[in-house]
């Protein structure tokens, strides 16, 4: 094998493209429901990363705040907007 990665490794590889597809995702949906879902997967993957890193504090704490009540944050605030299509 030319390449002799473990697992560690390659989740080391892996995880870094999922996050900046994610966050790419968050920005080019037009969608703004898809993109606050894009926002909450980008940050479960990025404290999966700080756990990974051996960073517990931090990644209970990017799970909690950034994935958990940002979210809920900005469905509750996308819940209270009105679609442009609503009005045609």
């Amino acid at each position: 094998m030319i390449l002799d990665l473990d697992l560690v490794q390659i989740i080391h590889i892996v995880l870094p493209i999922l996050i900046v597809v994610a966050s790419i995702l968050a920005v080019v949906l037009k969608d703004l429901l898809a993109a606050a879902i894009a926002v909450a997967a980008m940050s479960l993957l990025l404290s999966l990363e700080f756990y990974i890193l051996q960073a517990p504090d931090v990644a209970i704490a990017e799970a909690g705040i950034g994935a958990c009540l940002t979210t809920a944050i900005l469905i509750i605030a996308i819940r209270g907007t009105k679609r442009m299509e609503e009005d045609a």
